[in-house]
């Protein structure tokens, strides 16, 4: 009877726990893939790309390869829903964090640590691994390019010289807020969180003054 009722269910998929026939939990369709999504960011960053089978992701999610296929036709299509997954979390933070009348800078560090947060292996994957392996250099890089010129509109009012200046500083900003998160995931609770969200909304204007010679 069990098994009936789980074959007459294509919302829910069955967890694998080995030998025994009853399942650990059901989860439904969205709620699975975010599951894969989330063991694949761990299995990926732990092993690499080329190293890391998609059973593997299978065995991190406590699944069976088929089910992971059943989301993601390969592993490459994986990989890239991952960053693709980190990349839309943030753009989301960011505006709406924005559309709360935040400075770009607070905006833009609660949106990089809240993300961070939700998925620690994704984002470090997103931010510093992908950018290590040939198959996806170039989707880091465009994720990159577009944070970028983010923070080059962000300069837009601020008068800082020409246009080598002002693309050397968006680089430059970009790099502070990632890398400040990151260093950040690994020394603070999420308790301490906002020390940094604090420290960064005061030294992205205090540098950007620096650079301008002047008051933002």
């Amino acid at each position: 009877m069990n098994c009936i009722l789980l074959c007459i269910q294509p919302a829910s998929e069955t967890a694998v726990v080995g030998p025994a026939t009853v399942p650990r939990r059901l989860l439904a369709r969205p709620a699975r893939r975010a599951a894969i999504l989330s063991a694949a960011a761990v299995a990926f960053g732990q092993g690499g790309f080329s190293a890391t089978s998609m059973e593997d992701v299978a065995g991190a999610a406590g699944i069976t390869r088929l089910i992971v296929y059943r989301h993601f036709e390969s592993k490459e299509a994986l990989y890239e829903a991952v960053l693709a997954q980190v990349r839309d979390r943030l753009a989301q933070g960011f505006g709406a964090h924005r559309a709360r009348g935040l400075t770009g800078s607070e905006a833009a560090v609660r949106a990089l640590l809240e993300g961070a947060r939700e998925d620690p292996a994704a984002f470090t994957l997103l931010w510093r691994q992908a950018a290590r392996e040939p198959r996806f250099a170039a989707h880091a890089a465009s994720v990159r390019a577009g944070a970028v010129e983010v923070a080059r509109e962000l300069l837009a009012p601020v008068s800082i010289g020409d246009g080598v200046r002002r693309a050397w500083a968006a680089e430059l900003i970009l790099s502070f807020l990632v890398d400040s998160v990151l260093h950040w995931l690994e020394e603070a609770p999420p308790e301490r969180d906002p020390e940094l969200v604090e420290m960064v909304s005061r030294s992205v204007p205090a540098m950007v003054r620096a650079w301008a010679g002047g008051a933002l």
